[in-house]
């Protein structure tokens, strides 16, 4: 499923779409409100201050007033809302929960899912697909070095730190694409380090789940049973998994259905043929740093063979 992303969903806490993110939205606004009114009131009172001349006494009370006795009772106030807003959070916990397992690296993310049917593990990346109305638990940790994971639009922020496992618990509460990004400064391409999340039906869910189970379509014509002997020949393999080709390597993202994705180098450019050509030669083009070697040497037609055989693969 190649879906579009609506450009006002894009990133925004302004925009949730779980009970969590609009907690959190609810916190935005109440902070954001009040510190508007609180910066117009000192603002009137500097002025009103610069016009008049207020006796010593006067001058006492205003300090006491609105130094000590305002800050008390407004900061006061917000504590005791933020405490009771704050305990309607989700619990972190997986009970009851779809539980997903998301790795970041260096700079994308591995996912993994169940298999209800084989007990074996479904593996994708960059993209992180859920059932609508349900409780999701991502099982998080870090391949390299600390990262973080935050969807706004679903929830809040949680840190991904190398030998640790943490959670994060969310729920859509209607279907759609939401944006993702890595939180915490981690290397050259830390801009460039999104995901989504799809957010569909159960019914879609189940369909998507069992497609991902199943290994890669076979190269059925001649252009993509060259693109397939390329991929095999330039020892791609060394670093990408496709299920019945090339079986569990780990270093990069699992190509097995990676034409079904929306995008490839964790967001840096969308699924299409161009792209992935472009990817392939020369991905340090659009993702400087990344770890990925181009593949230059390759004449336009086997590279035209070789991004066609990804795309097939949905």
């Amino acid at each position: 499923m190649n879906a579009v992303l609506p450009l006002d969903n894009a990133q925004s806490v302004l925009h949730p779409a779980g009970w969590d993110a609009l907690i959190i939205s609810h916190f935005t606004w109440v902070l954001f409100g009040a510190g508007t009114l609180i910066f117009i009131a000192v603002m009137a009172l500097l002025f009103l201050s610069l016009r008049r001349h207020e006796r010593p006494a006067r001058a006492m009370l205003w300090i006491g007033g609105g130094g000590v006795a305002f800050p008390v009772v407004v900061l006061s106030a917000l504590l005791g809302w933020s405490t009771w807003r704050s305990a309607q959070l989700a619990p972190q916990s997986s009970q009851d929960a779809l539980t997903i397992s998301v790795t970041a690296k260096m700079w994308w993310w591995e996912v993994r899912y169940h298999d209800p049917v084989s007990g074996r593990e479904i593996v994708t990346a960059n993209e992180i697909h859920i059932p609508v109305g349900r409780a999701v638990y991502l099982g998080l940790n870090s391949a390299d070095v600390i990262h973080s994971l935050w969807v706004p639009a679903l929830a809040g922020k949680r840190d991904m730190v190398p030998g640790r496992v943490t959670g994060l618990s969310l729920r859509a509460e209607k279907p759609g694409v939401y944006r993702g990004q890595c939180a915490e400064y981690c290397g050259e391409q830390h801009a460039k380090m999104a995901l989504h999340v799809v957010a569909s039906t159960q019914q879609d869910f189940d369909a998507w789940l069992a497609r991902q189970a199943q290994p890669a379509a076979p190269a059925d014509s001649p252009q993509l049973a060259k693109g397939r002997e390329l991929f095999l020949a330039q020892r791609c393999q060394a670093c990408h998994t496709v299920r019945g080709v090339a079986e569990e390597s780990r270093l990069g993202p699992d190509l097995t259905h990676v034409g079904s994705r929306m995008h490839i180098g964790a967001g840096a450019l969308p699924t299409r043929r161009d792209s992935l050509a472009g990817w392939i030669a020369d991905p340090h083009t659009s993702k400087p740093g990344v770890f990925m070697p181009g593949s230059r040497e390759l004449d336009p037609a086997s590279l035209a063979a070789l991004a066609a055989y990804l795309e097939s693969l949905k």
